[in-house]
């Protein structure tokens, strides 16, 4: 197979549609899904609750969307929303919990994507005439900046379980459930089961070009439902897009496991090679992150900029830490060819 000219590892979202896809929204039948009547969405919806082992889910543009329709539903303004301090909710969703939500986050470590199940309880806080009181616990898995990590399910057995005994919901923000799953060998139900609502993507990794899906309770998702017509997420003949979750769920996720071989191998090739630093035993899933050298005197930020210009796409995190990610449009034998431009790209950067 001929090698791109671009070698796009920015994230798994960056994937184009599928035949299928394409043919599915060329086909499917649609409504008006304000009204609730798309049926290709009811069709979507049911299967993501049969699959999550949950009671309905709701179809949202996006996971962004869907993580903060959850926060504004399990909670009232003035609470505090435990969190991760490298998580999604609080990087990526321009302290959406505050604008949205009027709570305010509580952001407690979680160093290689696990929170010490402690640590959180610890930070449980009750309402009195000076404390908000904890609303809301929100884990994540896997967990996007901390290089794809699982979470163990025996932490979150004992978060979720000290949280419900004080009355406090617990969010999952799953946007890469699967992964997790195929990885773990736990079915996502095994997840849903312990927290209130779980959101996943439909677009990262599993390929389609847009829309997330939100579960939980019915009562929940009815107000969920609410609430994301107050966003402005109430869209019309979105059944175009969701025959294209049908087929994420129906097709794309057995092959998951191909794109964690990938980025195995790819962190493998990479860490023999001596150009970028990483530790092959902590990919688990299809994110890797990489370090530039101890002694490089460039920056992540320099590197993307060069690897640019080499033919491949990658994000920065910081000052020292690179990502990829392996996705459906990366193919094994790339990985020769992956590793050989970052390494002109690191060459030009040594030469200054």
């Amino acid at each position: 197979m001929t090698t791109p000219e671009i070698i796009d590892l920015m994230s798994d979202t960056v994937t184009r549609p599928t035949p299928a896809m394409r043919q599915a929204m060329a086909t499917c039948e649609v409504g008006d899904d304000v009204f609730d009547s798309d049926p290709t969405v009811k069709e979507l919806e049911k299967l993501t609750a049969e699959m999550t082992g949950t009671e309905a889910s709701l179809w949202c543009p996006t996971g962004t969307m869907a993580n903060q329709v959850a926060i504004a539903v399990h909670t009232k303004p003035g609470q505090e929303v435990i969190a991760g301090t490298a998580s999604h909710i609080v990087n990526y969703e321009l302290g959406g919990v505050a604008w949205n939500s009027l709570c305010q986050l509580r952001q407690i470590p979680d160093d290689n994507g696990r929170p010490d199940p402690a640590t959180v309880i610890d930070n449980f806080n009750t309402e009195t005439m000076h404390t908000p009181g904890t609303g809301l616990v929100c884990l994540e898995n896997t967990h996007n900046r901390r290089g794809g990590r699982l979470l163990p399910m025996e932490i979150l057995e004992t978060i979720s379980g000290a949280a419900r005994e004080r009355g406090i919901r617990v969010h999952l923000d799953g946007a890469r459930i699967w992964n997790a799953s195929v990885a773990s060998g736990i079915p996502v139900p095994e997840y849903t089961r312990h927290v209130d609502s779980m959101m996943f993507c439909l677009s990262k990794g599993l390929a389609s070009p847009a829309g997330s899906m939100l579960c939980g309770e019915k009562d929940f998702i009815a107000l969920a439902r609410r609430m994301r017509k107050r966003f402005g997420g109430g869209l019309r003949q979105v059944g175009v897009l969701a025959a294209c979750g049908l087929v994420s769920l129906r097709e794309m996720i057995e092959r998951l496991s191909e794109d964690h071989e990938n980025a195995q191998a790819l962190g493998t090739a990479m860490a023999e090679a001596g150009v970028l630093s990483v530790d092959p035993s902590t990919i688990e899933t299809n994110i890797l992150i990489f370090t530039p050298p101890e002694s490089s005197t460039w920056n992540a930020f320099q590197f993307a900029e060069t690897a640019k210009d080499e033919g491949v796409l990658v994000t920065y995190m910081g000052e020292r830490h690179i990502r990829m990610v392996t996705h459906n449009d990366y193919n094994s034998e790339w990985i020769d060819e992956t590793v050989k431009r970052v390494k002109c790209a690191v060459n030009r950067l040594e030469k200054g």
